[in-house]
């Protein structure tokens, strides 16, 4: 007998095709507060919002006052060196105009920014699995499978975003993997399970051209490479155990969910620039649920603070439980330095904490020839 019919022979039909990569539908067991759950990827796992005592009512008459402030301005000194530092960052810049300059005015620009943020925890679950390989298996005869938000967690830092997996006590349960049918081996796709294949050399001939092939040495067929002749693959579920430990995994997550806000009170300088900058925080508020803010002399700091609040309150309470809030007032340094060079008048923003610089135009530019 040759290697051909050898092969052809050695097909096993016992071994079974690939099945489904995920448990087919009425597979697995209802557990009870998870009911209908299905095994898929995670932004589809379904959303437990928390029973309505785990999220704080808020007092709809309370409001928040706010200390007066000052505004800060910066020296004739610390504006130019904040420009000289911005200029040696632009190779087509001279320093020379920034050192020469002359001040005509500088003007400091009141600009505060609101922040807002919510930390939120939200807990979702979907089934999940693992090779079974005799380990402890959680199940029901150990007692019912606790509720999502009854499931105890270690909080993390507040204000910190964590996600946190963990394994529904007693909902764990063994069967046979739906990949493999219990075998632990598929048959190959690429030779359906026979280890060779047609060669394509010769079109499975053995000849080509009048001769003898060369690539499959007048056989007609090859070794599969898939499966490397073997005509089956381990399972590439159970990875040949054969078993499944099937499981419910909750996942937490908590996030910090931030909304700012900066009036637009200076149309020459453009506000995206306030994101990479600090300011000074003069009023922090921080409950677990904060009160929108009145009699601040920025009447609409107190408009978005309400807005926002309130916000944050109808899009997080029905979805996640609210831990802890925080609002902020800051005062973000702005400067509209005034100047001439030349004979001809110009100006620049000095903005942030860091003293970063923001001009349109400058007096002079290097030329390349």
């Amino acid at each position: 007998m040759d290697e051909k019919d050898e092969n052809l022979d050695s097909f096993d039909p016992n071994i079974p095709e690939e099945g489904p990569s995920a448990p087919p539908p009425g597979w697995l067991e209802d557990i009870h507060g998870y009911q209908g759950l299905t095994e898929g990827p995670e932004d589809e796992e379904p959303l437990y919002p928390p029973p309505p005592a785990y999220n704080p009512q808020p007092d709809l008459n309370r409001s928040t006052s706010v200390p007066t402030i000052r505004v800060p301005s910066v020296s004739e000194d610390v504006a130019r060196e904040a420009l000289l530092k911005f200029v040696e960052s632009k190779w087509k810049y001279s320093s020379k105009p920034a050192r020469n300059l002359t001040f005509k005015d500088l003007k400091p620009v009141i600009v505060y920014r609101y922040r807002l943020e919510t930390y939120t925890e939200t807990r979702t679950s979907a089934w999940h699995f693992e090779p079974y390989n005799g380990q402890m298996v959680d199940g029901p005869q150990y007692g019912m499978s606790p509720p999502p938000w009854d499931i105890p967690v270690s909080l993390p830092q507040m204000y910190s975003d964590k996600v946190e997996k963990i394994r529904v006590p007693h909902s764990s349960f063994v069967k046979v993997c739906h990949k493999c049918q219990g075998c632990g081996r598929t048959r190959c796709a690429g030779c359906f399970g026979r280890g060779m294949k047609r060669c394509t050399f010769c079109h499975g001939h053995g000849r080509a051209r009048n001769k003898r092939c060369t690539s499959c040495h007048g056989r007609g067929r090859k070794r599969c490479l898939r499966c490397r002749g073997d005509g089956y693959k381990t399972c590439s579920v159970c990875h040949g155990a054969q078993k499944l430990l099937h499981f419910i995994q909750l996942t937490v997550t908590w996030k910090n969910n931030i909304s700012d806000f900066i009036p637009d009170r200076q149309p020459d300088f453009p506000d995206k620039k306030f994101e990479k900058v600090s300011g000074d925080p003069f009023f922090i508020d921080e409950n677990v649920l904060v009160y929108p803010i009145q009699g601040f002399p920025d009447q609409e700091i107190c408009d978005v603070s309400t807005k926002l609040i309130h916000e944050h309150l109808y899009r997080f309470t029905s979805t996640s439980r609210i831990l802890q809030q925080r609002q902020t007032i800051e005062l973000v340094p702005l400067t509209h330095a005034f100047y001439s060079y030349s004979g001809k008048d110009y100006s620049f923003f000095v903005y942030g904490m860091e003293n970063k610089v923001f001009t349109s135009k400058y007096p002079t530019t290097c030329t390349i020839l």
